[in-house]
């Protein structure tokens, strides 16, 4: 299918967008524009920060999708998701393929079964604005019915620099700033520690690393990649962890996990 933005009706979306009054109506023009650019099934703009928990700051799901899709995910399980950390990164790329960013055993991982497959997402594109000195600015457009096609990519690149240019615009209209909540800081703060002492009570230094990047849909090969050791001792640590926190799958490690995010 042709894309339609080079019509009136695309150049309208531009109009729209460069006329918008404030952040909220601005995002709404770019998703519109979007749409015209490629079929898509919901846009998701967050704002991922270093420092607190990510602000949804606008989006196209209904609001069933939203509690399952977004509020969940931010009750902590977003410090799993690969492009959380892609966005934390100091070199990251501007425009990605979310399914080209993953872990090799990513879509093995409890975390995709219990918050990415569920969304029913066959492909996303994500389009990443650094607009502060921790915080990146992440618009999501999503596919659930077929892939991307090389021609609709080719289309999203095109468009890029006018998607930065209105990320950029949209997070100074909005304040420059992410909204004032010292609970959401203080929340992400537990998150994050609980996350980096997972398993601190009866888990060796070496042991919680592996647990963290199997956690985060690390294959034993890759674990031993990333942290520079034999795989075979990767299979030796990852037997003692699952024995010493009295599991025996990978379901279990992230139940454990969840269940101390809740705690």
């Amino acid at each position: 299918m042709a894309s339609s933005f080079e019509s009136p009706e695309g150049h309208l979306a531009i109009a729209a967008a460069i006329d918008a009054p404030d952040a909220v109506k601005l995002a709404d023009a770019l998703a519109r524009a979007i749409g015209l650019v490629v079929d898509h099934e919901g846009t998701c703009l967050i704002a991922f920060h270093r420092d607190a928990s990510p602000d949804v700051l606008h989006h196209t799901l209904e609001p069933a999708g939203r509690r399952h899709y977004l509020d969940r995910y931010l009750e902590g399980p977003y410090l799993l998701d690969p492009l959380y950390q892609l966005a934390l990164r100091d070199h990251k790329p501007t425009l990605c393929r979310f399914r080209d960013e993953l872990p090799d055993r990513f879509r093995s991982s409890e975390y995709y079964r219990q918050y990415c497959e569920r969304t029913h997402l066959l492909d996303e594109m994500d389009f990443l604005a650094e607009v502060a000195d921790r915080t990146t600015l992440t618009l999501v457009v999503g596919r659930r019915t077929r892939m991307f096609s090389r021609a609709e990519l080719s289309r999203l690149e095109q468009i890029e620099p006018i998607v930065q240019a209105c990320l950029q615009q949209i997070w100074k209209r909005q304040g420059g700033g992410r909204p004032q909540d010292d609970t959401s800081d203080n929340v992400h703060r537990r998150l994050t520690e609980c996350f980096e002492k997972f398993g601190e009570s009866v888990l060796t230094e070496r042991e919680r690393q592996i647990s963290q990047l199997l956690l985060r849909g690390y294959s034993s090969k890759a674990v031993a990649r990333e942290l520079d050791i034999a795989p075979g001792t990767v299979m030796v640590h990852k037997r003692n962890l699952f024995s010493k926190l009295g599991i025996s799958s990978q379901y279990e490690l992230f139940s454990l996990f969840i269940d101390d995010l809740r705690g």
